[in-house]
């Protein structure tokens, strides 16, 4: 039988004893203590004697920091698959992608059917686990946008909601002894789990032929089943690496409750992993860390070296073939088709996937922390995407100061939610789903823009992995110059790892929503903006205008005031409630991570196509500008008109002190539109504007990095990307150019249609 070249893993087979029921969590720890992958657990719902075992299973994964978990096997027939599968996903996100599922068929059947379960004849058990696993996996396909509908004859959904989805695809291993069941696996399973002491001399070698047998039939890859086995504690080294290099087992799973038989299992881990790396050496079998199918395999993209890979990437990578390709196929408004995707975990992985990057020079590449951004360029068409999702990190260094280090994964919601006990805040945009590392290097207009200014204001420091490779940290004191360019222009500078801020005390505060009748548009916004102007800096916000409904339109306007005084608030918020007939109001009393949440979900991104949008920086809503946004409105070529207020604090800081430039504007202007006039539209507004946003702009060129930048700033910049990026890696996030504007500039990769 062949050797998978799967790598070795080991874990431990637990009883959920009811007599003792922290026997089986304290093994779990030291379980985990003792280097093993993963913690298994028997599950027999009619026992008395036992634990039900997936609130043990919840319960130790909220215990433990690393290992895995899983049912050696859950029983199928009390455990219906929908619910099981929601079950599955929601451990998965809370354990940080820890689980898998090990299912069985049935068997005990007089026990099952004394606790509600029906009977069914081994072929039954079959037919009824097959249909399970095509549940499963359709509720954990959160991506597809219809209802699940599956019409077993055991197992039947109509019209079910799928989701959540699991942070990972969560293998599915089937414990099995007969052929029906073995080419199950083959065909369905992602691994097959018996038990040493259970199976007859030569079943193993039989076992394993089945499964490969059907495998192949289904135009799989044998390999990706992944063969695990249940062995005793007697079992040695010789054993073990036997049934690896001989048998294809790479999982060896422990029967025992014993700790001084876990230690003494866990010392032949080490002896064992290098007996059969000699092996594979010495054989030329290399280590596949991840299998794909033969039809995965042809959606590959030509001109990318896939089998290249550095290990610790290539074991997390995404292909256009695997099942977690979907949640790159769309972002928050564009959607995407990128030809190989990274997921790094660490400021190494970083590295080594800005390597490959530059390996790969003719393809697009997309940055992506959480994939929100307006523009959608965190994803291609055919390119390499680079995701630090996993970087999402959130640590307060020093309560007191308001020191924090944040990872470029996280969210800005789970920021305010991790500040908030500690009566801190971070002004970071307006919805709590946007991923740090775009905002953190942009600008960052926020909820406390008049009060406390831009997010990137209160940016100390960044860590980023430069174009050549390079970890670089950046700060007042360390690469002053490089640390100006991030504050703005950070994504044509390098893939920031992690940033330092000093956060703002904040407690509660107050937050309003008004609906005015905006029928007379022009009016309406440039009282709107002589009113913001005039509002005390607590206040701060946006309004948003639509298409009108008949002869009405509707401005919708959201606001913060950082007071928790009910009668201030009121004071400072009716001015601006008289700038036009108020409609409807709501004004409630809050922490800042409740209103982040407000605008934050966890609902896939579905965006498709190709969003069309326009931002610019006014320093005042002047009547001309007003009548060209009104305009533009009644025209209809926009049908998504934002004002958030700017100015106060942000204006503080000088316009040369970051490569963000619009220090004097007092509104940050962003539209969407889809009309052939759009465009013409929004080119009248242009004289009346001070800069641009560009994290708001999908337009491309230097006509917008100059609507964006001074000349003495795009100067700057030029300079510095020479001295950093002098090969322009990183130019699909609106590009600098680093070559002299007589020069030949370099050419952008053109995406794959």
């Amino acid at each position: 039988m062949p050797d998978y070249g799967h790598p070795l893993r080991f874990g431990s087979f637990l009883t959920p004893t009811a007599a003792s029921p922290q026997r089986p969590v304290d093994l779990t720890l030291l379980s985990e203590d003792l280097g093993y992958d993963l913690a298994t657990f028997q599950d027999h719902p009619y026992q008395p004697a036992f634990l039900d075992t997936w609130t043990l299973m919840s319960w130790a994964a909220a215990r433990t920091e690393r290992i895995h978990l899983s049912g050696n096997v859950l029983n199928l027939p009390l455990r219906q698959p929908a619910v099981l599968a929601k079950s599955v996903a929601s451990l998965d996100l809370l354990s940080g992608g820890r689980v898998a599922l090990g299912l069985g068929a049935g068997g005990f059947w007089d026990a099952i059917e004394a606790y509600g379960g029906t009977r069914l004849t081994p072929g039954q058990a079959v037919d009824a686990l097959g249909e399970a696993i095509e549940v499963i996996r359709g509720i954990w396909d959160a991506e597809d946008r219809s209802v699940l509908a599956v019409s077993g004859r055991h197992h039947r959904v109509g019209g079910a909601k799928r989701g959540p989805a699991p942070s990972r695809p969560v293998p599915i291993w089937l414990g099995a002894l007969k052929p029906r069941m073995l080419r199950l696996v083959g065909r369905a399973a992602d691994g097959w789990l018996p038990s040493l002491p259970y199976l007859e001399p030569g079943d193993l070698q039989r076992g394993m032929q089945t499964i490969d047998e059907a495998a192949r039939a289904a135009g799989r890859d044998p390999a990706e089943v992944t063969r695990l086995l249940n062995v005793g504690a007697e079992a040695g080294a010789d054993d073990l690496v036997r049934l690896a290099l001989e048998d294809g087992v790479s999982t060896f799973i422990v029967m025992g409750d014993d700790e001084g038989g876990l230690r003494r299992f866990a010392g032949l881990f080490d002896e064992v992993r290098e007996r059969v790396a000699e092996a594979r050496d010495a054989g030329g079998t290399a280590e596949r860390r991840t299998v794909r199918s033969p039809s995965a395999l042809a959606r590959r993209r030509p001109g990318i070296a896939y089998d290249d890979l550095p290990p610790a990437l290539a074991e997390r990578a995404v292909e256009p073939g695997d099942r977690a390709y979907a949640r790159y196929r769309s972002g928050y408004l564009r959607g995407g088709a990128p030809g190989l995707v990274l997921r790094p975990r660490d400021v190494a992985e970083v590295q080594e996937a800005v390597a490959v990057a530059r390996e790969h020079r003719e393809l697009p590449l997309g940055i992506l922390s959480a994939g929100h951004g307006i523009s959608g360029r965190s994803l291609n068409r055919g390119g390499l995407v680079i995701d630090v999702g996993a970087l999402d990190t959130v640590e307060v260094l020093d309560p007191d100061a308001g020191t924090v280090r944040i990872g470029p994964g996280a969210t800005w919601a789970e920021v305010a939610r991790v500040l908030a006990p500690h009566g801190l805040a971070i002004s970071s945009g307006d919805y709590g789903g946007v991923g740090v590392g775009g905002l953190a290097t942009a600008g960052g207009v926020g909820w406390f823009a008049r009060e406390h200014g831009l997010t990137i204001d209160h940016l100390t420091a960044v860590e980023l992995v430069t174009a050549d490779g390079r970890a670089v940290r950046a700060s007042a004191e360390d690469e002053p110059d490089l640390f100006w360019a991030v504050r703005g222009a950070g994504p044509n500078f390098g893939i920031a790892t992690s940033f330092d801020f000093t956060a703002a005390r904040v407690g509660t505060i107050a937050f309003a929503q008004l609906a005015f009748d905006a029928s007379d548009t022009a009016t309406f916004l440039e009282r709107w903006g002589r009113a913001i102007e005039d509002a005390d800096r607590s206040v701060t916000g946006q309004v948003i205008l639509g298409q009108r409904r008949g002869t009405q339109r509707v401005a919708q306007a959201m606001l913060v005031v950082d007071h928790d005084d009910p009668e201030t608030v009121v004071s400072r918020l009716q001015p601006i409630a008289e700038v036009a007939p108020l409609l409807d109001q709501n004004v409630a009393l809050a922490t800042y991570d409740q209103v982040m949440s407000l605008f934050s979900s966890d609902v896939p991104q579905q965006g498709q196509g190709e969003p069309h949008t326009h931002s610019g920086l006014a320093d005042h809503l002047s009547p001309d500008l007003s009548r060209e946004v009104a305009d533009l409105l009644d025209a209809g070529t926009s049908y998504f008109f934002s004002i958030r207020a700017v100015g106060g604090a942000v204006a503080d800081v000088p316009s040369e002190a970051t490569a963000y430039a619009g220090r004097s504007a007092g509104f940050s202007l962003s539209a969407f539109g889809a009309s052939s006039g759009f465009d013409d539209a929004w080119e009248r507004l242009v004289p009346h504007l001070s800069g641009s946003y560009l994290s708001f702009e999908t337009g491309t060129g230097p006509v917008w990095l100059e609507r964006a930048f001074p000349p003495a700033h795009l100067e700057r910049l030029r300079r510095l990307k020479r001295e950093w990026d002098p090969t322009g890696l990183f130019r699909d996030n609106f590009f600098i150019d680093p070559v002299d504007d007589a020069a030949a500039p370099i050419e952008a990769p053109m995406p794959e249609a």
